[in-house]
């Protein structure tokens, strides 16, 4: 294990390791353990009782956060015509089709999110080997393959995030930034339990939320008191 740095070992010091937190404590606790001179982003951790390896096991989805992440997104639309209007409208930072394409391929990446109308998918597949392994392929299950371009862009400016069960069966997820006011990042971390819940496989047995943390980027972790968590989502 690499060793911890002064700061983070003072940090850690004010976390019980031993405890579960309810939820106003755990993100009290997470802002009082930052400190990077940076706004740090608060992250969520949570262990889910299902086994990824089984496609009808897989957790995917897409939330809207109320209070956003904190972070500027820069948003590519894939599509032509009239939609490269709805776009630009709506707030997209680059639109094209088979322009973007080539300068994709060329190595360009200067984007965060990507949308694409369902009629030039078949474009943007040339380049999935490039998109997917960066998780910037645009997928219908998430609400990324549209005509609703202006409404997907809208989204993901304001705050949309994407979500998917890891291996070992974690979804991790930005909940805002430290400066945010704890009720912030209350509202955004119970919108997104509350989809991931909603999200539940019928084939997944036993207890589905396992455990759940929170953390400064740079910071320890805080454990969630989850029975705490659940009453809130109610």
């Amino acid at each position: 294990m690499p060793k911890r740095s002064k700061k983070y070992q003072e940090a850690a010091k004010k976390i019980d390791v031993t405890r579960y937190y309810p939820v106003e404590d755990a993100i009290a606790a997470v802002k009082e353990a930052s400190y990077a001179k940076i706004d740090e982003t608060v992250e969520i951790a949570v262990r889910l009782g299902v086994n990824p390896k089984y496609p009808d096991q897989m957790v995917r989805g897409a939330v809207a956060l109320p209070h956003g992440t904190g972070k500027a997104v820069r948003v590519l639309v894939f599509a032509r015509g009239e939609k490269l209007q709805e776009a630009r409208d709506a707030g997209a930072d680059f639109v094209g089709a088979e322009d973007v394409i080539d300068k994709i391929k060329g190595g360009w990446l200067g984007f965060d999110k990507t949308v694409a109308t369902p009629d030039v998918m078949g474009l943007v597949g040339r380049i999935g080997k490039i998109l997917g392994p960066r998780g910037l392929m645009p997928n219908p299950k998430v609400g990324t393959v549209t005509f609703d371009v202006a409404n997907a862009v809208r989204e993901m400016k304001a705050g949309r995030i994407e979500f998917r069960v890891d291996r070992a069966g974690i979804v991790h997820a930005p909940l805002g930034k430290v400066s945010f006011p704890p009720d912030n990042i209350k509202d955004n971390m119970l919108a997104l339990i509350d989809t991931i819940i909603r999200l539940k496989p019928a084939s997944a047995k036993g207890t589905y939320l396992r455990g759940v943390s929170l953390a400064p980027t740079f910071g320890p972790g805080v454990k969630v008191d989850t029975n705490d968590l659940m009453r809130a989502v109610r």
